[in-house]
């Protein structure tokens, strides 16, 4: 039996990807992440599911639940909020697992940096202003940082910044990112990107503390950059007319027409 590790997306039920919903309608065991995973993707459980909020539970008992269930015969469906290849906790329950010799597999889920993005209408990596996505946050108390990891060593690449789980540290972030980007460099808070309730914020490092809302106390992402800004950047290469693809190559005698390997 097995244990499905399933990212349920950043909040919108139609954003789960279609391998998740059929894992989640296959399996009798359901483990989720409390509040963060929405009620209609719990929807798709089997009707006589046992459905299992892991919030008020540590990690010793929510092993414990996936152990009883396998050993039951039972497939579990894990569900964590967002991709799980970030800040989801599943390295610690995968590394029980393999001791157990529990098997597992892990769908991968739309991030929370993602659906942000797209509520923006924002192409995070443009031609001449950004070429990189930094994901990140600043220390807290389920988790530090480690020494080279600081907001003032990423900004000084000049990366788009998605900063995680750190709008309760919004002062010192300004703080941080200013030297390196500029009090005008455009910034953008998504409070539960892709929520009913989801909001926005628009503003500069030198006016995002004036400009936030009441309420705003988690669940929000901070987007900065002067990608940010969807201006001054040039056109890719990708389209230009000129441009000899190595996919698709322009003409029979383009250098690339036989090329089967590489990169556009």
């Amino acid at each position: 039996m097995t244990v499905h590790f399933i990212g349920a997306g950043p909040g919108a039920p139609d954003l789960l990807t279609l391998r998740g919903r059929d894992l989640i309608a296959a399996c009798p065991v359901c483990l989720y992440a409390g509040s963060l995973v929405p009620a209609a993707v719990l929807d798709h459980c089997p009707p006589d599911a046992r459905v299992i909020n892991t919030a008020p539970m540590d990690l010793d008992t929510i092993i414990a639940e996936m152990r009883a269930a396998t050993d039951a015969g039972h497939d579990v469906a894990r569900l964590h909020s967002g991709d799980l290849s970030v800040w989801s906790a599943m390295g610690e329950q995968v590394r029980r697992l393999k001791a157990l010799g529990i098997a597992f597999t892990v769908t991968p889920g739309v991030p929370s940096f993602a659906a942000a993005a797209a509520t923006l209408g924002a192409e995070l990596t443009l031609p001449g202003i950004a070429q990189s996505v930094v994901l990140t946050r600043t220390p807290g108390r389920a988790s530090t940082m480690p020494g080279g990891e600081t907001l003032t060593n990423f900004a000084a690449t000049g990366a788009t910044l998605a900063i995680h789980l750190s709008i309760q540290n919004l002062p010192r972030v300004v703080a941080d990112l200013t030297p390196a980007y500029g009090a005008d460099c455009p910034v953008a808070v998504v409070y539960r990107a892709s929520w009913p309730d989801q909001r926005v914020i628009r503003a500069t490092l030198a006016t995002l503390q004036a400009a936030m809302e009441d309420g705003i106390e988690r669940t929000a992402l901070i987007l900065v950059g002067r990608a940010l800004a969807q201006s001054g950047f040039d056109d890719s290469k990708l389209y230009a007319a000129e441009y000899d693809r190595r996919y698709r190559p322009q003409t029979a005698d383009s250098p690339w027409a036989s090329w089967r390997e590489g990169d556009d």
